[in-house]
């Protein structure tokens, strides 16, 4: 059965009046979306280019982070900006696309598109060069600004109580203790940098000639560096050997201090299971109740009881 030609509707009366003047010829192409969460990305063809157009639900939250991450950080990773990093004697050299227009409050932007095949689940996710190169241009990125932020850790506990607050499927004993082993942390100051939030395999391209591209900046924002370590320590470094080493080859020193790591690794195993509990990924509730698990376990409570 052939699919249906995707065209705009899923975009807001807004979006499409603005999308129409600053891409009068645009033609849609391709539905990319994940279908996860309200966030429609198109590849789309206007100008002579191919592009990739978001837009956000009345929901959403992540396109104003992903419009102030190109306006403010992607600079490292494009081939002509004062502070690139990357090979500027290549055509194709970007390793991000390039913001073409943005509108924060109709929550919709329009980049360049980026070629390549998702690194996830491709030949490419078990070859030490991508975590070589996937290394190098998050030491770029983190690598522009850092500030200490008081707050951070406090935010961060308070955000894992509301995670625990809401619906999901961790055992109630299990969500007892995590409020107890959170209750008990302290809250230093945290040195923050610009994090892209969801670095793993499913967030880069790879292309014919094994150059890594990055993707999906939604999650964008100030953090401490280790943040960006999070997942890749879920997935990447358990199932390919040699990824973990070879990354930090790329990266430089191991940005992770244990404390504060601990930390960060139970805040991401709550944020896990229960945001991919209420959008329906149960491979990635799953995962995150593993995570739970295993951070109880490392904190010397009994092995949880959630499915």
């Amino acid at each position: 059965m052939s699919r249906a030609v995707p065209d705009l509707r899923a975009l807001s009366d807004r979006q499409r009046e603005l999308l129409s003047a600053w891409l009068p010829d645009v033609a849609v192409k391709e539905d990319m979306s994940w279908g996860l969460v309200e966030t429609t990305v198109l590849r789309v063809a206007a100008g002579g280019r191919t592009l990739v157009v978001k837009a956000g639900g009345e929901r959403d939250h992540h396109i104003a982070r992903e419009v102030r991450a190109h306006r403010e950080w992607t600079g490292p990773w494009l081939a002509d900006a004062p502070d690139a990093r990357v090979d500027a004697d290549r055509v194709d050299a970007d390793r991000v696309g390039r913001l073409v227009r943005a509108d924060v409050d109709a929550k919709l932007l329009v980049t360049t598109y980026q070629p390549g095949r998702l690194v996830q689940d491709d030949a490419a996710a078990a070859d030490p060069d991508t975590y070589e190169q996937a290394g190098r241009l998050l030491a770029a990125l983190h690598g522009q600004l850092a500030v200490e932020d008081v707050g951070y850790e406090a935010r961060a506990n308070a955000r894992s109580e509301r995670w625990l607050g809401g619906p999901h499927r961790i055992a109630p004993g299990d969500v007892a203790r995590l409020r107890t082993l959170i209750r008990s942390w302290p809250t230093p100051p945290a040195v923050v940098v610009p994090t892209h939030g969801d670095w793993q395999a499913r967030n880069w391209l790879v292309d014919d000639g094994g150059t890594v591209r990055v993707i999906d900046l939604g999650r964008a924002d100030l953090r401490p560096a280790m943040s960006d370590l999070d997942r890749l320590a879920s997935r990447e470094f358990r199932r390919y050997p040699g990824a973990e080493e070879a990354f930090l080859v790329g990266y430089g020193p191991d940005p992770r201090e244990p404390g504060a790591w601990s930390r960060s690794r139970v805040r991401e195993a709550i944020g896990t299971a229960c945001w991919a509990y209420q959008v329906g990924d149960d491979a990635f509730e799953a995962q995150g109740h593993r995570l739970v698990a295993e951070a109880l376990a490392d904190a010397g409570g009994a092995r949880p009881t959630s499915p």
